[in-house]
Order: C-alpha cells, then structure tokens, then sequence
C-alpha cells in the first residue's frame, strides 16, 4: 500500500515561507494607510484655504467655517471629528487633526487685515509631518492678494 501526502518538514517549509512573507506585506500595508491619510488631508488643506480665499474674496470679512468650507476642521473644544464646527475664522482658531487626535495645522483668520493664518503645529506623527510638507505646497500654490497666506 503506498501512501502519498507531505511530510512533516515539507508543511513546515511552507509555514516558514508563509510567515516570512507576512511579516514583509504587513508593514507595507501599514505604511499604505499613513500615505493615503497624508493625501487625503492633503487636498482637504488644499481644498479649505481655496475655499476660505473664495468666500472671503466674496464677503470682505471671515465667517463661520461651516460657511465657508465643508471641509472637516475641529475646535480646540471639540472631543471629536463629529462635533460641529461652528467657530467664526475671525475670533477664533481651527485645527486638521490626524487620525488619532493630534492637532497638525491650524488656521486663523483676522479680521483687522483680512489675512489668513495658517501654522504648521509640529505634531511628531508621521500623518502630521505628511500634513506639513502639503501645507508648504499648498501655501506655493494659492497667493491671494498678495501676503493674505502667512506662513
């Protein structure tokens, strides 16, 4: 009678291969995240100081953001990315927080000038210093009126 099937150290090899591809997908797949996260708030930085110029090119004065953007910001109040956005740019300040809560950039509007402040907070998280590096193209890229982005 003959017997077919693996042996022992057959199936073992294949377990030893299949762990040592795992353990290199897995931080890859990690790192996707962070990079798809950076882009998203990317454009969402992007997006929101097109839209806070437009509005205040249109208005002559800085509102309530939910006016302004439908951008996703948070108040220093705000406990979470649910809570309602209702801070006037001008007497107040805005923050883009990474996905664990860390405040990244900050805007600020005055209403003396007209100017829009935006400032990089030095968060230490990867998705804060992706953050930073968009705000410095984005500010490269939108020139309203001269200096009404300070950075």
């Amino acid at each position: 009678m003959k017997r077919t099937g693996f042996t022992m150290i057959e199936l073992i090899f294949v377990i030893v291969i299949l762990g040592i591809l795992a353990a290199v997908a897995v931080p890859k797949l990690a790192a996707t995240r962070n990079d798809a996260q950076i882009a998203k708030s990317a454009s969402a930085i992007s997006t929101a100081i097109t839209d806070i110029g437009s509005y205040y090119t249109a208005q002559g004065v800085f509102g309530n953001m939910g006016d302004m953007t439908n951008v996703k910001f948070e108040t220093a109040q705000a406990k979470n990315s649910s809570d309602a956005i209702t801070t006037d740019l001008t007497s107040g300040t805005v923050y883009f927080k990474d996905s664990i809560g860390t405040a990244c950039i900050s805007f600020a509007g005055s209403a003396t000038d007209g100017n829009l402040t935006v400032a990089d907070l030095s968060g230490a998280t990867t998705e804060c210093k992706g953050m930073a590096g968009a705000l410095k193209d984005a500010i490269k890229v939108h020139q309203f009126g001269g200096s009404a982005i300070k950075w």
